[in-house]
């Protein structure tokens, strides 16, 4: 990275306006809701550190400096941080940039994951993973055959990782600690059973020098430029509805249609609150863009207007009188290649029990 890293690790190097690599990471692990983060540390350790302070994130750090660095490879770097490493883990390298989207693929997982592309080719200098029968067998910048490209952002279930770390211990005391952390995983792959999720063409790379910088700087741009579409009718907010914005809002920038009340009333009762004081409501959540009306059920005027890159909404309309209102927002999105999200519904019984009461009571 020559000059770009002469006085700070290559994880602070900016790739957008606001963010470094590492500042991308440490905010979108924050919202993701974790507290957690066992960081390692070699060349620039002081600043590194202060660095991470200074942002003020609601998490709790855990730095371990690897000493002798500059001889060693990062499964040393593991080596050292092994005592702090006894749970399920996130893994990932300093040096990757992701889209929110992948962070919460690899977090819904339940099964141990690393992200790898079935339409990315295959890379020179990076990692493929070699894939059969649907676990990995073997990572490394070598293989060529059944393999995909593989980028280091896992999630491990504890039972895997222990297996895994027990062998980079066996490693490092041996003393193999120039090469890679995935040289140990190679060897215990049949019992450290790590799946393939696929994340196609969305944003996950590493950045090795000013060429990879570019590139990636650009597709930030682009991720971070996107819209998001929702659309609601209610007149009482519940954790539910909160639940379903945060996540709509790590999508890209939130832009919330609020129904007529008129098209209310088309398929459940009159609004208790008109529609100007449910745009008020909305306009003063954190993180929403923009708050629009949206005249009728059907969405299709607003997202011909707006063009959202994504529409979220629950999983409640994939029957009953609001499932011709989702066919027609999945053709209209396929116009311009948007794209529908739908997040399991809430179901708890204290909100259903909400809507019943206020039913009765504008009776």
């Amino acid at each position: 990275m020559g000059v770009l890293t002469s006085e700070h690790p290559k994880c602070m190097t900016e790739v957008s306006s606001i963010d470094t690599i590492l500042s991308r990471q440490l905010k979108q692990i924050a919202g993701a809701g974790i507290k957690e983060v066992v960081m390692t540390t070699g060349l620039f350790d002081s600043v590194l550190v202060n660095y991470c302070l200074s942002l003020e994130l609601p998490l709790h750090y855990t730095f371990v400096k690897n000493p002798i660095y500059r001889e060693t490879n990062y499964i040393y770097s593991i080596y050292c941080a092994r005592e702090a490493l006894d749970d399920d883990i996130l893994l990932m390298h300093g040096d990757l940039v992701f889209e929110n989207e992948v962070l919460d693929m690899v977090m819904a997982s339940e099964k141990s994951c690393m992200t790898v592309s079935s339409t990315l080719p295959l890379p020179e200098k990076d990692f493929k993973a070699v894939i059969r029968n649907d676990h990995i067998e073997k990572v490394g910048i070598e293989f060529y055959t059944d393999a995909m490209a593989a980028q280091p952002l896992y999630k491990l279930n504890k039972c895997d990782w222990w297996i895994w770390l027990d062998r980079i211990i066996e490693f490092c005391e041996s003393d193999q600690r120039k090469c890679y952390a995935e040289n140990a995983f190679n060897q215990v792959s049949d019992k450290c059973v790590v799946c393939p999720l696929d994340v196609r063409n969305m944003l996950c790379s590493e950045i090795d020098n000013p060429e990879d910088l570019a590139i990636v700087s650009a597709r930030v741009n682009e991720v971070e430029n996107r819209t998001v579409y929702m659309c609601f009718s209610t007149d009482i907010l519940h954790s539910g509805h909160f639940a379903i914005i945060k996540k709509a809002r790590r999508l890209g920038k939130l832009i919330i249609g609020v129904l007529a009340d008129e098209a209310v009333a088309e398929y459940k009762r009159r609004p208790i609150l008109p529609c100007e004081e449910r745009i008020a409501i909305f306009e003063n959540i954190v993180g929403v863009l923009r708050v629009v009306v949206q005249k009728e059920l059907s969405y299709k005027g607003n997202l011909e207007k707006y063009k959202p890159t994504y529409v979220v909404h629950g999983d409640d309309w994939l029957t009953g009188i609001q499932r011709p209102v989702r066919d027609e927002v999945v053709s209209v999105l396929a116009t311009y290649g948007g794209k529908l999200i739908e997040y399991p519904y809430s179901t708890d019984k204290k909100y259903k029990a909400m809507e019943e009461l206020k039913s009765i009571e504008k009776k």
